[in-house]
């Protein structure tokens, strides 16, 4: 059923062609009807030669050349009659599927208007001067005549067929124009023969007729080949989009379902948007495509039958942009990417990944998020049944302006029952089925061999009675040895002392030659204890999550048993790192927010470990979980009472009662011990200029260069602000001016590549025990006022850039 603005169009063309066509009846008188009667008979014949157009329920024929003849040569009403009635019989002859009456009045008319604008043109008087010539009359003509008899045609098939009417155009008729140009050449030579030789000789056109008629079967037919390769690869792309959304089905299998709905509710409204074609494939595809960055969030979380955790949601966020950088592969020609990595963007910018807002958003990413949400809303969920599919639309309808573009709402809200019962009319095709559950008859064994099930001894084997005693008694001391370890492992806070009982005793239930108790320091698993075989290995090791025996562990917290100790190392890619240990029994650490470790048992006997090993440590791994998490707490509280947040130095606190320990060691000794007292010169310009940010990275860039200055056993801490302590046992002299020199260059060094300009300086005051104090108090008393004695010297120094440099006032006594 046509649409009321192609009647209005077609009302239009057909009035004004009638017109055309009455007038010249009325007007109607033959010059020469031999000759008339010649040219119908040959315009009948060419009408025949017709070619079928690409992409559009359209033909060509080669009668155009004898209206630019009538034009030139017989009367406007002649013309109208040669073209007319060969259009008639290209509409109804040989023709595809029987044409429409309103089709075949659309085409006469419009040709009649065509002739008659082209006859105007050649028969105007302005345009007869001396200026211009025949030739180019002639041109001009057949250029209008092109134009008049194309762009109506191209204006109702775009219409009626939702195309554009600029491709319509270009594809099907652009192409024709320079045999109309061509034909406007042999008009005019025949018009100039017939002024010589008489009309006579326009039989001698027939030739030429079937030549361009067979050059536009050629062409067509190359266009043909490659519209049908197009139309090849256009398919294949979407047998790769079908193909991925298996991918996506064979992680969630209510997908499927909800991609064919999205799909036409998409694409339905993008139609009534106005989407360019490109758009509309892109959308296409993207509706399909759209989840398949979940492939790489974790299962659980996908399937999870409830509310997501903050960790799990951030784990979700990250499926558009996984989903853009698969797509991103399959160099889409239309703009697939762009909708899936915005698709969960909102219009009021509160979506994810990027915090888009309103039209920053792709058009296609609107109209998927708003389709998306509804139809998850009216379908079960693992984590909620559906909603009624009105209250869906009326909770979508509530989030427009906010969530959802307005005016995709206001469409889906118009639509979604005609849309939700054209869904319900679709065709369910059979879906194929993944071999997901498909038993595997062939292959033996995995390379790496099956884990060893550790089965009780056969009845039999003893005499039952006696067998059932042993059973009996082994399951009370088992029972009291795990009895006497919980108890053990919770009397004391102190981690090194806790693992330290840990494995002595769980050595008398689970014989092991090497034991490691790792725990999670920022996504590595660190040594706590080890020991044992293999111990200088194990000690060594910082294994990233995920990696190596432990490592998989405890990033899927899942036991194992038997494993390969020699994996442990294996991401250091270093061969003379590995394991003469041959099977390993690992059990993750799970603490109250999660796996804090794992606990792994080492043995040099392939396959020694058994289920009732891993049992006995599967029933400790709760309290010894716990004990290590309380362990690891006290440590972080004990680190924090006496370690300086900003620069992991020891603070004040802790720096007391070191210092009161080297004062007693150098009374015993004898030896000299130099406390020095150091402030930043500049600091504070540095922070007004630069902010407290780079200011405290200063800070840092210092301390560390501080230890990389002193030696193993020197103490650096922080005193506070800009000030820092430094103990120095048994240096003195000559020695300890180097020192405190090698430490005034390094901050300025730090100054010079934080700022970029000498703004960073230090003073220090050094302070010897006995001759300055006696304790702590008496020696960083002294280091600091001959600190402030060094800091008011350097200011005079910049004061007076000139003046000669002094020595250190700190200098020892």
């Amino acid at each position: 059923m046509l649409r009321p603005n192609a009647k209005a169009f077609i009302g239009a063309i057909a009035a004004l062609g009638l017109a055309e066509i009455l007038s010249g009846g009325m007007q109607w008188h033959a010059v020469d009807l031999q000759r008339f009667i010649c040219y119908y008979l040959i315009s009948i014949i060419a009408s025949v030669l017709k070619v079928s157009l690409p992409g559009v329920t359209g033909t060509m024929s080669v009668n155009f050349l004898f209206v630019l003849v009538g034009i030139i040569e017989l009367s406007v009403p002649e013309t109208l009659l040669i073209g007319c009635t060969a259009n008639i019989i290209q509409c109804i002859w040989r023709t595809r599927s029987k044409p429409t009456s309103a089709q075949v009045l659309f085409n006469v008319t419009n040709v009649a208007i065509a002739i008659a604008l082209a006859s105007s043109v050649y028969h105007a008087r302005f345009l007869r001067g001396p200026n211009f010539s025949e030739p180019l009359l002639v041109a001009l003509v057949a250029c209008v005549y092109f134009v008049a008899n194309t762009f109506p045609v191209a204006a109702i098939i775009s219409i009626t067929e939702s195309k554009s009417f600029r491709k319509t155009w270009q594809a099907c008729y652009f192409w024709s124009f320079p045999y109309y140009m061509i034909g406007a050449g042999i008009a005019q030579i025949l018009h100039i023969a017939n002024q010589h030789f008489g009309w006579q000789i326009s039989l001698f056109i027939l030739p030429l007729v079937y030549v361009i008629f067979r050059s536009y079967r050629q062409y067509l037919g190359r266009l043909e080949g490659e519209k049908l390769h197009a139309e090849q690869v256009a398919a294949l792309h979407l047998r790769t989009i079908e193909a991925l959304s298996l991918a996506i089905d064979a992680k969630d299998h209510n997908t499927h379902e909800h991609l064919r709905r999205v799909q036409v509710y998409a694409l339905e409204i993008g139609k009534e948007l106005g989407l360019t074609e490109d758009e509309i494939a892109a959308l296409r595809a993207a509706s399909l495509l759209h989840d398949i960055g979940k492939l790489a969030v974790p299962e659980h979380i996908i399937s999870k039958p409830g509310k997501l955790t903050p960790e799990e949601f951030e784990k979700m966020k990250i499926h558009p942009l996984v989903g853009a950088e698969i797509l991103e592969e399959v160099d889409f020609p239309y703009p697939v990417v762009p909708i899936v990595r915005a698709h969960h963007e909102k219009w009021d910018g509160s979506g994810y990944p990027f915090g888009l807002r309103g039209e920053d958003i792709p058009i296609g990413a609107r109209i998927l998020s708003a389709v998306d949400c509804l139809d998850a809303l009216a379908s079960d969920r693992q984590y909620r049944r559906a909603l009624p599919l009105d209250d869906a639309m009326a909770k979508v309808k509530s989030e427009a302006g906010t969530s959802f573009d307005p005016r995709v709402i206001e469409v889906l809200a118009r639509r979604y029952l005609e849309l939700e019962e054209t869904v319900r009319k679709m065709p369910v095709g059979k879906r194929k089925e993944l071999s997901t559950r498909l038993r595997i008859q062939n292959g033996q064994a995995p390379a790496a061999g099956f884990e060893v099930n550790q089965a009780s001894p056969a009845s039999g084997q003893k005499n039952e009675p006696l067998f059932f005693l042993e059973s009996i008694a082994a399951a009370r001391q088992e029972v009291q040895a795990l009895f006497e370890i919980t108890q053990a492992i919770g009397n004391s806070l102190s981690l090194g002392e806790t693992l330290s009982v840990l494995a002595v005793r769980l050595k008398h239930i689970v014989p092991y030659d090497g034991i490691a108790i790792y725990v999670i320091k920022e996504d590595k698993l660190v040594p706590e204890y080890v020991s044992g075989d293999d111990f200088r290995l194990f000690s060594s090791l910082a294994i990233p999550m995920g990696d190596g025996l432990s490592g998989w562990v405890a990033e899927n917290n899942k036991a194992i048993i038997n494993g390969n100790p020699s994996v442990e190392p294996s991401y250091l890619n270093d061969a003379t790192k590995f394991s003469v240990l041959r099977s390993a029994l690992s059990v993750p650490l799970t603490g109250l927010n999660g796996v804090i470790g794992a606990l792994t048992l080492y043995r040099s006997e392939k396959d020694s470990f058994t289920k009732d090993n891993l049992r006995v440590l599967l029933a400790l791994t709760s309290k010894v979980s716990l004990a290590i998490e309380n362990a690891l707490k006290y440590r972080q509280v004990e680190s924090c009472a006496t370690t300086d947040y900003l620069t992991n130095l020891p603070n004040a606190r802790s720096l007391f009662l070191h210092l009161d320990g080297e004062i007693n060691r150098s009374k015993r000794s004898g030896g000299p011990l130099t406390v020095l007292v150091g402030d930043l010169d500049g600091f504070k310009q540095i922070n007004d200029r630069f902010g407290h940010l780079e200011g405290n990275r200063v800070l840092q860039l210092v301390s560390i260069a501080f230890k990389e200055n002193c030696r193993e056993y020197d103490y650096v801490a922080r005193m506070g602000g800009d000030e820092f302590v430094i103990v120095i046992p048994g240096l003195s002299g000559d020695k300890l001016h180097e020192r405190i020199a090698q430490l005034e260059n390094a901050v300025r060094v730090t100054g010079m590549a934080v700022c970029g300009e000498s703004l960073l300086s230090l003073s220090i005051g050094a302070a010897i025990y006995p001759e300055d104090g006696n304790d702590a108090e008496g020696l960083l008393s002294a280091a600091d006022r001959r600190m402030y004695s060094t800091k008011q010297l350097h200011k005079r120094m910049d004061l007076v850039p000139n003046a000669p440099a002094k020595p250190w006032v700190g200098a020892v006594q």
